[in-house]
């Protein structure tokens, strides 16, 4: 895993990516395996990969549609 204080990508290459990305950072953060001055840094990188799945999920959500009776439905 890269260093903080090297600049990640400012988007992630996918869904998976981010997550994994996003996951490594929870379990730093929560072992306390990062310096205090890396902390609000590691907090900023968590929001913006939280928002890129988040995003990243409603776009896929609102392309799903389920067939029933022969007629697409949006997906609930």
């Amino acid at each position: 895993m890269p260093a903080l204080d090297e600049h990640p990508p400012a988007e992630p290459a996918s869904y998976e990516a981010a997550l994994a990305e996003l996951d490594r950072l929870v379990q730093q953060m929560e072992a306390g395996q990062l310096p205090l001055d890396h902390l609000l840094d590691g907090y900023r990188r968590g929001a913006e990969l939280l928002a890129f799945c988040r995003q990243r999920l409603a776009s896929v959500e609102a392309q799903v549609k389920v067939l029933e009776d022969g007629q697409l439905k949006d997906w609930s």
